[in-house]
């Protein structure tokens, strides 16, 4: 089976959304365990280095679709990131209809389970995903079997889709 592949692409001046797995234990609003946010570093700074506009979305708890909650915030992972990354990671709540990000920033999207129709993978959700990007790139191996809309969905409308370093290593292994 032949996977496109990020390191195999051409990134320089365009929009990539990279679906991270950034779901982790977060305690009084601080991240208690960074495993999984040092391991999607490598893909966020690949992309930076290779020119892109980084947009990076994730998950983080099980919300009721369509609400938010405090609770389920990303705004933790952002703090995290923003350090981690030694440059500042906005938190975008509201990124649907379009944002604004140039190449050699990163932002990180607000929780997609915040957004109605991510759980049921609904097409007019993930072609809001698509229209967002020039590339996306699926890095996030532990959701890669759910077919959701930030998974799934946004792949089959994407312009182009590929596998980010963390999922191209477990199809290699």
């Amino acid at each position: 089976m032949t996977v496109l592949k990020m390191t195999d692409l051409d990134l320089q001046g365009k929009r990539v959304l990279i679906r991270e797995d950034l779901n982790v234990p977060v305690k009084d609003g601080v991240v208690s365990s960074d495993a999984r946010i040092l391991a999607s570093l490598p893909t966020i700074r690949l992309a930076l280095e290779k020119g892109a506009a980084v947009m990076v979305c994730s998950h983080l708890g099980r919300p009721t679709e369509g609400e938010f909650s405090a609770e389920n915030s990303l705004k933790p992972v952002a703090e995290y990131l923003s350090k981690a990354l030694g440059r500042d990671v906005p938190l975008v709540a509201d990124y649907l209809n379009g944002v604004d990000v140039k190449a050699g920033d990163v932002v990180l999207f607000e929780n997609v389970r915040f957004n109605k129709g991510e759980k049921k993978n609904a097409d007019e959700l993930a072609q809001k995903y698509a229209a967002l990007c020039d590339v996306f790139v699926m890095d996030a191996f532990g959701t890669a079997h759910r077919a959701e809309g930030s998974t799934h969905g946004v792949a089959k409308f994407a312009k182009v889709a590929a596998a980010g370093p963390l999922l191209a290593a477990e199809l290699e292994a």
